[in-house]
Protein backbone atom coordinates (compact mmCIF):
# COMPACT_ATOMS: atom_id res chain seq x y z
CA UNK A 1 0.00 0.00 0.00
CA UNK A 2 1.40 3.37 -1.01
CA UNK A 3 1.96 6.12 1.54
CA UNK A 4 -0.76 8.28 -0.07
CA UNK A 5 -3.32 5.47 0.06
CA UNK A 6 -2.29 4.69 3.64
CA UNK A 7 -2.88 8.31 4.64
CA UNK A 8 -6.24 8.41 2.89
CA UNK A 9 -7.41 5.25 4.62
CA UNK A 10 -6.15 6.54 7.99
CA UNK A 11 -8.27 9.69 7.53
CA UNK A 12 -11.25 7.52 6.55
CA UNK A 13 -10.71 5.46 9.69
CA UNK A 14 -10.65 8.55 11.91
CA UNK A 15 -13.79 9.91 10.25
CA UNK A 16 -15.61 6.59 10.63
CA UNK A 17 -14.45 6.27 14.23
CA UNK A 18 -15.65 9.76 15.14
CA UNK A 19 -19.08 9.12 13.62
CA UNK A 20 -19.31 5.90 15.62
CA UNK A 21 -18.28 7.85 18.72
CA UNK A 22 -21.26 10.20 18.37
CA UNK A 23 -23.58 7.19 18.38
CA UNK A 24 -21.75 5.15 21.02
CA UNK A 25 -21.38 8.00 23.50
CA UNK A 26 -25.16 8.39 23.57
CA UNK A 27 -25.57 4.69 24.33
CA UNK A 28 -22.96 4.77 27.09
CA UNK A 29 -24.39 7.98 28.61
CA UNK A 30 -27.92 6.59 28.75
CA UNK A 31 -26.71 3.35 30.30
CA UNK A 32 -24.14 4.91 32.61
CA UNK A 33 -26.41 7.69 33.89
CA UNK A 34 -29.89 6.19 33.62
CA UNK A 35 -29.04 2.46 33.83
CA UNK A 36 -31.17 1.87 30.73
CA UNK A 37 -30.29 -0.40 27.82
CA UNK A 38 -31.59 1.48 24.77
CA UNK A 39 -31.55 -0.59 21.59
CA UNK A 40 -33.56 2.06 19.75
CA UNK A 41 -30.57 4.43 19.62
CA UNK A 42 -29.80 3.32 16.06
CA UNK A 43 -33.33 4.31 15.06
CA UNK A 44 -32.61 7.88 16.18
CA UNK A 45 -29.51 7.79 13.93
CA UNK A 46 -31.77 6.68 11.08
CA UNK A 47 -34.38 9.37 11.79
CA UNK A 48 -31.67 12.04 11.65
CA UNK A 49 -30.97 11.08 8.04
CA UNK A 50 -34.64 10.84 7.04
CA UNK A 51 -35.60 14.11 8.72
CA UNK A 52 -32.70 15.86 6.97
CA UNK A 53 -33.69 14.45 3.58
CA UNK A 54 -37.29 15.57 4.12
CA UNK A 55 -36.33 19.02 5.38
CA UNK A 56 -34.03 19.56 2.39
CA UNK A 57 -36.82 18.48 0.06
CA UNK A 58 -38.98 21.20 1.62
CA UNK A 59 -36.55 24.11 1.56
CA UNK A 60 -33.27 23.02 -0.10
CA UNK A 61 -30.72 24.19 2.47
CA UNK A 62 -28.52 21.54 4.12
CA UNK A 63 -27.83 23.70 7.17
CA UNK A 64 -31.43 24.76 7.83
CA UNK A 65 -32.48 21.20 7.12
CA UNK A 66 -29.96 19.90 9.65
CA UNK A 67 -31.32 22.29 12.29
CA UNK A 68 -34.92 21.25 11.63
CA UNK A 69 -33.95 17.58 11.62
CA UNK A 70 -32.11 17.95 14.94
CA UNK A 71 -35.15 19.62 16.52
CA UNK A 72 -37.37 16.86 15.16
CA UNK A 73 -35.24 14.03 16.52
CA UNK A 74 -34.92 15.69 19.93
CA UNK A 75 -38.72 16.06 20.06
CA UNK A 76 -39.15 12.37 19.19
CA UNK A 77 -36.58 11.42 21.84
CA UNK A 78 -38.37 13.42 24.55
CA UNK A 79 -41.68 11.70 23.72
CA UNK A 80 -39.99 8.27 23.70
CA UNK A 81 -38.28 8.91 27.03
CA UNK A 82 -41.49 10.05 28.73
CA UNK A 83 -43.83 7.42 27.29
CA UNK A 84 -41.57 4.36 26.96
CA UNK A 85 -38.26 4.73 28.77
CA UNK A 86 -39.38 6.40 32.00
CA UNK A 87 -41.69 3.52 33.05
CA UNK A 88 -38.73 1.14 32.58
CA UNK A 89 -36.41 2.74 35.14
CA UNK A 90 -37.60 0.41 37.87
CA UNK A 91 -37.65 -2.64 35.58
CA UNK A 92 -34.85 -5.03 34.74
CA UNK A 93 -32.58 -4.81 31.71
CA UNK A 94 -34.46 -7.62 29.94
CA UNK A 95 -37.66 -5.55 29.97
CA UNK A 96 -35.70 -2.57 28.65
CA UNK A 97 -34.19 -4.64 25.85
CA UNK A 98 -37.59 -5.99 24.80
CA UNK A 99 -39.27 -2.57 24.91
CA UNK A 100 -36.55 -0.74 22.99
CA UNK A 101 -36.31 -3.59 20.46
CA UNK A 102 -40.02 -3.02 19.90
CA UNK A 103 -39.20 0.64 19.22
CA UNK A 104 -36.80 -0.46 16.48
CA UNK A 105 -39.63 -2.33 14.74
CA UNK A 106 -42.00 0.60 15.26
CA UNK A 107 -39.63 3.19 13.80
CA UNK A 108 -38.66 0.98 10.84
CA UNK A 109 -42.30 0.42 9.92
CA UNK A 110 -43.13 4.10 10.46
CA UNK A 111 -40.34 5.09 8.08
CA UNK A 112 -41.64 2.65 5.44
CA UNK A 113 -45.17 4.04 5.81
CA UNK A 114 -44.02 7.66 5.44
CA UNK A 115 -41.10 7.48 2.98
CA UNK A 116 -41.39 4.02 1.42
CA UNK A 117 -38.67 1.44 0.96
CA UNK A 118 -36.65 3.22 -1.71
CA UNK A 119 -33.41 4.86 -0.48
CA UNK A 120 -33.28 8.64 -0.20
CA UNK A 121 -30.22 10.61 -1.21
CA UNK A 122 -28.86 13.82 0.32
CA UNK A 123 -26.43 16.03 -1.59
CA UNK A 124 -23.25 17.37 -0.06
CA UNK A 125 -23.38 21.13 0.70
CA UNK A 126 -21.87 23.02 -2.22
CA UNK A 127 -19.25 24.75 -0.10
CA UNK A 128 -17.99 21.34 1.08
CA UNK A 129 -18.26 19.51 -2.24
CA UNK A 130 -14.65 19.95 -3.36
CA UNK A 131 -11.35 18.43 -2.27
CA UNK A 132 -8.47 19.55 -0.11
CA UNK A 133 -4.87 18.68 -0.92
CA UNK A 134 -3.70 17.32 2.43
CA UNK A 135 -0.28 16.59 0.90
CA UNK A 136 1.10 17.40 -2.54
CA UNK A 137 -0.69 15.05 -4.90
CA UNK A 138 -3.01 13.70 -2.20
CA UNK A 139 -6.50 15.25 -2.50
CA UNK A 140 -9.12 14.35 0.09
CA UNK A 141 -12.86 15.19 0.11
CA UNK A 142 -13.57 18.40 2.00
CA UNK A 143 -16.85 17.04 3.33
CA UNK A 144 -15.15 14.08 5.02
CA UNK A 145 -12.71 16.41 6.76
CA UNK A 146 -15.61 18.59 7.87
CA UNK A 147 -17.40 15.53 9.28
CA UNK A 148 -14.33 14.60 11.30
CA UNK A 149 -13.93 18.16 12.58
CA UNK A 150 -17.59 18.52 13.60
CA UNK A 151 -17.57 15.16 15.41
CA UNK A 152 -14.34 16.06 17.21
CA UNK A 153 -15.73 19.45 18.29
CA UNK A 154 -18.91 17.83 19.59
CA UNK A 155 -16.82 15.30 21.50
CA UNK A 156 -14.72 18.07 23.08
CA UNK A 157 -17.85 20.02 23.91
CA UNK A 158 -19.39 16.99 25.59
CA UNK A 159 -16.25 16.41 27.64
CA UNK A 160 -16.19 20.06 28.71
CA UNK A 161 -19.86 19.96 29.71
CA UNK A 162 -19.46 16.80 31.76
CA UNK A 163 -16.27 17.93 33.48
CA UNK A 164 -16.59 21.67 33.98
CA UNK A 165 -20.27 22.65 34.20
CA UNK A 166 -22.96 22.35 36.85
CA UNK A 167 -25.05 20.26 34.47
CA UNK A 168 -22.15 17.86 34.05
CA UNK A 169 -21.75 17.59 37.82
CA UNK A 170 -25.46 16.79 38.16
CA UNK A 171 -25.27 14.18 35.40
CA UNK A 172 -22.32 12.43 37.03
CA UNK A 173 -23.92 12.68 40.46
CA UNK A 174 -27.24 11.38 39.16
CA UNK A 175 -25.46 8.36 37.71
CA UNK A 176 -23.97 7.36 41.07
CA UNK A 177 -26.23 8.88 43.76
CA UNK A 178 -29.68 9.46 42.31
CA UNK A 179 -31.45 9.50 45.70
CA UNK A 180 -28.98 12.02 47.13
CA UNK A 181 -29.41 14.30 44.10
CA UNK A 182 -33.19 14.14 44.47
CA UNK A 183 -32.93 15.01 48.18
CA UNK A 184 -30.92 18.09 47.21
CA UNK A 185 -33.88 19.31 45.18
CA UNK A 186 -32.79 18.38 41.65
CA UNK A 187 -35.52 17.22 39.26
CA UNK A 188 -33.88 13.93 38.29
CA UNK A 189 -36.69 12.98 35.91
CA UNK A 190 -36.07 16.16 33.92
CA UNK A 191 -32.32 15.56 34.10
CA UNK A 192 -32.75 12.06 32.67
CA UNK A 193 -34.97 13.39 29.88
CA UNK A 194 -32.26 15.93 29.01
CA UNK A 195 -29.56 13.22 28.97
CA UNK A 196 -31.66 10.98 26.74
CA UNK A 197 -32.47 13.86 24.37
CA UNK A 198 -28.82 14.93 24.20
CA UNK A 199 -27.73 11.39 23.36
CA UNK A 200 -30.41 11.31 20.66
CA UNK A 201 -29.15 14.62 19.29
CA UNK A 202 -25.61 13.23 18.93
CA UNK A 203 -26.95 10.14 17.14
CA UNK A 204 -29.06 12.36 14.86
CA UNK A 205 -26.04 14.51 13.99
CA UNK A 206 -24.11 11.35 13.08
CA UNK A 207 -27.03 10.21 10.92
CA UNK A 208 -27.28 13.58 9.20
CA UNK A 209 -23.55 13.72 8.45
CA UNK A 210 -23.61 10.14 7.15
CA UNK A 211 -26.57 10.82 4.84
CA UNK A 212 -24.56 12.45 2.01
CA UNK A 213 -21.98 9.63 2.19
CA UNK A 214 -24.50 6.77 1.99
CA UNK A 215 -28.14 6.42 1.05
CA UNK A 216 -30.79 6.86 3.74
CA UNK A 217 -33.03 3.81 4.03
CA UNK A 218 -35.02 1.87 6.59
CA UNK A 219 -32.90 -0.22 8.94
CA UNK A 220 -29.74 1.81 8.32
CA UNK A 221 -29.33 2.35 12.05
CA UNK A 222 -29.09 -1.32 13.07
CA UNK A 223 -25.52 -2.01 11.83
CA UNK A 224 -24.40 1.25 13.44
CA UNK A 225 -26.09 0.28 16.71
CA UNK A 226 -24.28 -3.07 16.75
CA UNK A 227 -20.91 -1.35 16.32
CA UNK A 228 -21.89 1.20 18.98
CA UNK A 229 -22.61 -1.63 21.44
CA UNK A 230 -19.25 -3.21 20.61
CA UNK A 231 -17.59 0.14 21.31
CA UNK A 232 -19.38 0.56 24.64
CA UNK A 233 -18.27 -2.93 25.71
CA UNK A 234 -14.67 -2.39 24.62
CA UNK A 235 -14.38 1.11 26.04
CA UNK A 236 -16.07 0.33 29.34
CA UNK A 237 -19.74 0.83 30.14
CA UNK A 238 -20.43 4.42 31.15
CA UNK A 239 -17.01 5.75 30.11
CA UNK A 240 -16.91 8.63 27.63
CA UNK A 241 -13.12 8.35 27.30
CA UNK A 242 -13.50 4.64 26.69
CA UNK A 243 -16.12 5.30 24.00
CA UNK A 244 -13.73 7.66 22.19
CA UNK A 245 -10.75 5.30 22.39
CA UNK A 246 -12.80 2.28 21.33
CA UNK A 247 -14.47 4.21 18.48
CA UNK A 248 -11.13 5.16 16.96
CA UNK A 249 -9.85 1.61 17.46
CA UNK A 250 -12.88 0.10 15.73
CA UNK A 251 -12.65 2.71 12.98
CA UNK A 252 -9.09 1.67 12.18
CA UNK A 253 -9.74 -2.06 12.55
CA UNK A 254 -12.80 -1.99 10.29
CA UNK A 255 -11.32 0.35 7.66
CA UNK A 256 -7.93 -1.31 7.31
CA UNK A 257 -9.41 -4.79 7.69
CA UNK A 258 -11.57 -4.22 4.63
CA UNK A 259 -8.66 -2.75 2.68
CA UNK A 260 -5.87 -5.17 3.62
CA UNK A 261 -7.38 -8.56 4.42
CA UNK A 262 -8.87 -9.38 0.97
CA UNK A 263 -5.44 -8.84 -0.59
CA UNK A 264 -3.62 -10.86 2.07
CA UNK A 265 -5.77 -13.98 2.28
CA UNK A 266 -7.99 -13.80 -0.80
CA UNK A 267 -11.21 -11.91 -1.59
CA UNK A 268 -13.69 -14.38 -0.09
CA UNK A 269 -11.84 -15.26 3.11
CA UNK A 270 -10.54 -11.71 3.49
CA UNK A 271 -14.02 -10.21 3.28
CA UNK A 272 -15.30 -12.68 5.86
CA UNK A 273 -12.39 -11.93 8.20
CA UNK A 274 -12.92 -8.18 7.70
CA UNK A 275 -16.53 -8.56 8.84
CA UNK A 276 -15.34 -10.52 11.89
CA UNK A 277 -12.37 -8.32 12.76
CA UNK A 278 -14.09 -5.95 15.19
CA UNK A 279 -15.60 -8.85 17.12
CA UNK A 280 -12.27 -10.64 17.30
CA UNK A 281 -10.71 -7.47 18.71
CA UNK A 282 -13.57 -7.15 21.21
CA UNK A 283 -13.11 -10.74 22.38
CA UNK A 284 -9.34 -10.27 22.74
CA UNK A 285 -9.71 -7.07 24.78
CA UNK A 286 -12.36 -8.56 27.05
CA UNK A 287 -10.16 -11.59 27.67
CA UNK A 288 -7.48 -9.36 29.19
CA UNK A 289 -9.73 -6.55 30.51
CA UNK A 290 -13.25 -7.86 31.21
CA UNK A 291 -14.36 -4.41 32.44
CA UNK A 292 -13.25 -2.72 29.19
CA UNK A 293 -10.45 -0.27 28.53
CA UNK A 294 -11.67 2.37 31.00
CA UNK A 295 -13.82 2.40 34.08
CA UNK A 296 -16.89 4.63 34.42
CA UNK A 297 -16.20 8.32 33.77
Amino acid sequence: MSAMLLLEQALNAVQFGMLLFLVAVGVTLVFGVMDVVNLSHGSLFMLGGFFLAQAMDWQGSFYLGAFLAAVGVVAVAVVVEILVIRPLYARGHLDQVLATFGLILFFNEAVVMIWGRSPLFVSVPEVLSGQVEILPGAPYPTYRLAVTAVAALLGLGLYAILRYTRIGILVRAGADKRLMVEVLGVNVALLYTAVFAFGALLAAVAGMMTAPLLSVETGVGEPVLILALVIVIIGGIGSVRGALAASLLIGFVDTFGRVLLPGLVGPGTGSALANMAVYIVMAAILYFRPQGLFRHG
